[in-house]
């Protein structure tokens, strides 16, 4: 339970201003409420109008946009010897390493991509994405941590966004370390990956609901452990796509569109495309794509990646996601 005294959410800069930082980014490269909920990562909630609230990097977030400006502030851990009253500014501020935390939030929103000129590029490329773009400015793909992004990605075949995040909140308080407390609500870090391999690590997650996708769950864990480890995991952010895409399919859980996910969320293979049957339909009926079949079979869908990898070019996986 949450201690006498929780933290409160500072959900805007001029309450707290020492505890805010903020980053240059205009509206058309970044977009917190069209990247936040669109279902690339699950610990995100907005926490007041325009204030999102998540876990990044085993840290607790709020950020929000105001005019060309990314304002963010990070709160501080529990301290279990030390409660603190945090009744507007709190005495003790919070003060992170700046360049640090700046850092974080540059590669997770990947901000040194331009992405007003990809904008532009697809557009000349495609009167169709050309069309919808401008109701999407800022749609960027977030660069998330592979262990998280696997493993939640698995949890969403057959899904959607709301479940899974409930999916993965419930993940996170049985098995992730504990942060702090805000407003009564606790956060905790995404599991470790030696939290994910203990012998009962299945039954728990059936427990929590996660049916059969807790055997998926607990047996990546384990190959991974036992294979190539959480850092081979990073390191196939350096390999070749089609490598990092056969290593992540041979994983219990994973197919093609989950391996793609996890590919370019988290292993910077902006190429990647993952196909659906949203975007399977999309294909056919409005880019005239002519496949056969029925169904999605692994050649449409190999088919179809190529076919948009030759459309928008080497972030074909940015513009998708538009």
């Amino acid at each position: 339970s949450c201690s006498p005294a929780p933290m409160k959410l500072r959900d805007a800069p001029s309450a707290c201003p020492s505890l805010w930082r903020w980053l240059p980014c205009p509206p058309a490269e970044l977009r917190l409420d069209l990247v936040l909920s669109s279902g690339q990562s699950f610990r995100w909630w907005e926490s007041s109008p325009g204030a999102w609230t998540g876990v990044l990097a085993g840290r607790v977030w709020t950020l929000r946009q105001d005019g060309d400006r990314l304002w963010y502030t990070v709160y501080g851990e529990e301290d279990e010897h030390e409660e603190e009253e945090w009744d507007g500014c709190p005495g003790k501020a919070v003060k992170p390493d700046a360049a640090e935390t700046d850092r974080i939030l540059r590669d997770y929103f990947q901000l040194d991509v331009g992405l007003s000129a990809l904008y532009h590029a697809w557009g000349a490329a495609d009167p169709l994405f050309r069309k919808v773009a401008s109701d999407f400015p800022g749609v960027r793909v977030l660069r998330q941590d592979p262990v998280e992004c696997l493993f939640s990605f698995i949890c969403t075949s057959n899904n959607h966004i709301s479940r899974i995040t409930a999916m993965i909140e419930r993940l996170c308080q049985a098995f992730g370390r504990r942060l702090c407390c805000l407003d009564s609500r606790p956060f905790h870090a995404f599991p470790s990956l030696s939290a994910l391999t203990g012998a009962d690590a299945e039954a728990r997650l059936r427990a929590l609901g996660f049916g059969y996708r807790a055997k998926f769950v607990s047996g990546s864990a384990r190959a991974i452990a036992e294979g190539l480890g959480s850092e081979g995991l990073c390191q196939l952010r350096t390999a070749p796509y089609a490598e990092a895409r056969r290593v992540l399919c041979a994983l219990p859980g994973v197919g093609a569109k989950v391996a793609d996910c996890v590919c370019l969320l988290s292993l910077d293979k902006a190429e990647a495309v993952p196909v659906d049957t949203h975007v399977w339909h999309i294909a056919r009926q409005r880019y005239g794509v002519a496949l056969g079949g029925k169904s999605l079979t692994p050649r449409a869908y190999q088919e179809i990646g190529d076919f948009f990898r030759g459309l928008w070019g080497p972030h074909a996986g940015w513009a998708q996601a538009v």
